[in-house]
């Protein structure tokens, strides 16, 4: 399953899906209440921990979940480039096979 919308707001769908409270959730995954409604509302990162945690509880991959974090934050920092991003996201996916074909041969 992908998740196209922020993570904020692909955790709290996952959550009014279940039809579950704030407090419900969060005393679940061992959080503060006020902590998930901030990264419900982007206002606050996870850990990867936490991540896995959220997977586990909804029962979805914690691999689209960790993809929809980590895209969440290279389209914050790309949104004030629209004129290059496409091309910086292209560059990046070049470096990011440079550097695991260099770290595999040390």
């Amino acid at each position: 399953m992908k998740f196209e919308k922020t993570f904020g707001e692909t955790i709290k769908k996952l959550r009014e899906e279940k039809q579950l409270p704030l407090r419900e959730v969060a005393e679940a995954l061992k959080i503060d209440t006020s902590m998930l409604g901030k990264i419900e509302k982007n206002n606050r990162k996870p850990t990867k921990q936490l991540i896995g945690k959220f997977a586990q509880f909804f029962n979805v991959s914690d691999k689209d979940l960790l993809i929809a974090f980590i895209s969440d934050t290279v389209v914050y920092q790309l949104m004030d480039e629209e004129d290059f991003a496409s091309e910086v996201l292209k560059l990046a996916e070049k470096k990011v096979k440079y550097l695991k074909t260099n770290k595999s041969k040390q």
